[in-house]
């Protein structure tokens, strides 16, 4: 007889979310972010938009109660989901089991906080997929693209004013730390908005997708920390001219802003990561 198809998982909707929040004695927490989704048509959209497929194996952090972890399932190869509420993770593979059968074996928890994780059990992430916790969106996407390189693409649903300065290029109003940051990994772009009705609870903001892919970081001789000073410093005091803000860190800053070719009166917000590269290298 033919192999029997696997059974696509079932989603959650509004009824299941607060039937499983009910069971869990569950009040979600502005402190961790909490704000679950609550409409199918939102988890495919964001899995459609991500470009996840069968070769995928998918990282998602805070996957709460699993709407977005069941709609993963159905087409990534693998889903490894980090959470650090033990409530939520003791029960996510529960109901894993119970909507996506089929895929259970296909993924795994680990209660974690992503802030401070320093591996990822199982096989190498590939994508990274998630609806970031609003509070510490920016620092856990960064410790993620540091920590695994193994990440080629992914798609991360943040708060809409973090979305934008994530995708943001030099002379944006929005251009600041988090875009140079992400741009030394990755090519970023906004990937579209997201309502605040989808959620329960109803977050006070807008949300918005980000993607990104994968790019090798510049080549140089400093290191990632040494570049990531100068991109603090420069965006210290937005409306300083570098040749001031750059200040502390030591050495002839003018004269190191000449040899990288930066004029010195110009600002952070106006200059692309090969430049900060180059200030970097001409500070050591």
């Amino acid at each position: 007889m033919p192999a029997t198809a696997p059974r696509l998982p079932r989603l959650l909707g509004p009824g299941e979310v607060r039937t499983l929040a009910a069971e869990l004695d569950l009040r979600p927490t502005k402190q961790r972010g909490q704000n679950f989704v609550i409409d199918p048509n939102t988890v495919r959209r964001i899995v459609r938009e991500s470009g996840v497929g069968p070769d995928d194996v998918v990282l998602e952090v805070g996957p709460g109660l699993g709407s977005l972890t069941l709609a993963l399932l159905e087409v990534a190869g693998r889903v490894t989901a980090i959470e650090v509420d033990p409530v939520l993770a003791d029960r996510l593979p529960r109901t894993i089991e119970e909507f996506a059968p089929d895929q259970a074996a296909s993924f795994e928890v680990v209660l974690a906080d992503a802030l401070r994780i320093a591996e990822v059990p199982g096989p190498p992430p590939t994508a990274l997929v998630a609806n970031l916790p609003y509070n510490v969106s920016v620092p856990v996407l960064l410790h993620l693209m540091a920590l695994l390189p193994s990440l080629r693409h992914g798609l991360v649903m943040v708060q809409a004013e973090v979305a934008d300065r994530l995708a943001a290029t030099p002379g944006s109003k929005v251009y600041g730390i988090p875009s140079v940051k992400a741009a030394w990994y990755a090519d970023v772009r906004r990937a579209g908005s997201i309502g605040r009705n989808v959620f329960w609870p109803a977050p006070n903001v807008d949300s918005g997708l980000v993607h990104w892919v994968h790019r090798d970081p510049p080549s140089t001789a400093v290191s990632r920390e040494r570049v990531f000073a100068v991109v603090d410093a420069a965006f210290a005091h937005r409306r300083k001219a570098l040749r001031g803000a750059l200040k502390g860190l030591g050495g002839d800053t003018e004269a190191a802003l000449e040899r990288a070719g930066i004029d010195p009166l110009a600002r952070g917000e106006s200059l692309q990561i090969g430049d900060f590269v180059r200030i970097a290298e001409e500070l050591r």
